[in-house]
């Protein structure tokens, strides 16, 4: 098997410290080694960097892509009914991915049924645009990744590619850096899932994308997947799943263990649990005010139940001087995932460039699980995800 990608190192911080009454007795003390000392004064120096500030991302290996640690999701630019879009925002979204690439990151991720009725693949058709009206010369080149649905009617290899060529016409592109299969069939409609297998070939063979990947697949079905690829030559890059402080139980743990045996690179989406992680809501002791409309219902079930987890990031935030959701993103980091937190406006932008450039430490991280595994409920899985 494949080895997995290194994942990116979380530095522990933690120092035993001493204080000794003037006059007192005490043991001759061993000085830790130069190494360590700078390590420490490192980290250190780390912990409090003022939250506004903008660090460019580093990079990891997505299959052949090179690509920033923290990615965007555009689930909302063209999504009228969840995220309240219009098109008077396109101005500032394309704002949003300025300061995006031009601050190293550079992996966009959309899909062909993203955006509300006649607004269908709005989110493909503003990246293309805003890709090529980039200022400049950017420090990374960009990278589009686009999810193809199995729709009902797509039962064929050739339907699949016919989709893969839509969204280039609405990119603008000649090839797509990563093409995904958003979801399995093998819940409600298995027969389709081979040809839909072999339409994710051919779009690789075809030369239409430079890598190929899955979505809402776990670790039965990604094996399976992963062997049928393999066959024909083909390397299976990234399984993209819900993945975050409120969705990492034993199923999201075994996806991300299988993502690591196979050399498989996970993608992280909805790294802030939908907005329950930014610590907006309940946050005063009066009515809490939840989104309307189907989050609304979800966040009922779950944020009374998350008080331990935010007070915990709010104290480290408060220590290093970031936010809940910068908090929330670099824990995805520190898993060796690559988190792709939306952004409707700037400031949501700025926001999430806060969690790069820095890592929490061993300490941090496992204070942070511990509070986690106390909340009384996760977030509900996509209704498609598989074993």
């Amino acid at each position: 098997m494949q080895q997995a990608a290194s994942s990116p190192r979380c530095l522990s911080s933690s120092q035993p410290t001493a204080l000794h009454k003037r006059g007192a007795r005490t043991k001759p003390v061993r000085l830790p080694s130069r190494r360590v000392q700078t390590a420490a004064l490192f980290d250190f120096v780390k912990r409090f960097q003022p939250g506004s500030s903008v660090k460019r991302a580093d990079s990891v290996q997505l299959g052949p892509l090179q690509v920033g640690t923290m990615g965007l999701g555009t689930w909302a630019w063209g999504n009228q009914l969840l995220w309240g879009y219009e098109e008077g925002m396109d101005a500032e979204l394309q704002e949003v991915f300025n300061l995006a690439i031009t601050n190293g990151v550079n992996l966009f991720d959309t899909a062909d049924s993203y955006g509300t009725g006649r607004l269908q693949g709005r989110s493909e058709e503003l990246l293309g645009q805003f890709a090529r009206e980039a200022p400049g010369r950017l420090p990374r080149p960009v990278h589009i990744a686009t999810k193809l649905a199995p729709y009902p009617w797509r039962l064929t290899t050739g339907q699949f590619v016919s989709a893969c060529r839509g969204s280039l016409r609405r990119t603008g592109l000649e090839k797509l850096s990563l093409g995904q299969l958003h979801w399995s069939t093998a819940n409600y409609q298995p027969f389709q899932e081979r040809a839909l297998w072999d339409g994710l070939a051919a779009l690789y063979d075809e030369g239409l994308v430079e890598a190929v990947g899955v979505s809402n697949y776990g670790p039965k079905q990604l094996q399976r997947i992963y062997d049928h690829l393999s066959k024909r030559g083909i390397p299976l890059a990234s399984c993209q799943v819900q993945f975050s402080l409120v969705s990492r139980g034993p199923a999201q743990m075994a996806t991300k263990a299988a993502c690591d045996d196979l050399g498989i690179k996970l993608i992280a989406y909805s790294p802030l649990g939908l907005g329950m992680l930014t610590g907006k809501y309940g946050q005063s002791d009066g009515p809490v005010e939840y989104p309307s409309g189907p989050r609304g219902l979800l966040f009922r079930q779950i944020v009374p139940g998350l008080k331990d987890t935010l007070d915990v990031m709010r104290e480290i935030g408060e220590q290093r001087g970031k936010t809940l959701p910068q908090i929330a993103i670099n824990w995805c980091i520190c898993q060796g995932t690559i988190p792709i937190p939306g952004a409707k406006n700037v400031a949501q932008m700025q926001s999430n460039l806060g969690a790069l450039g820095w890592q929490l430490d061993s300490g941090e991280l496992a204070e942070i699980n511990a509070a986690a595994d106390k909340a009384p409920r996760g977030m509900l899985q996509n209704i498609f995800q598989t074993a």
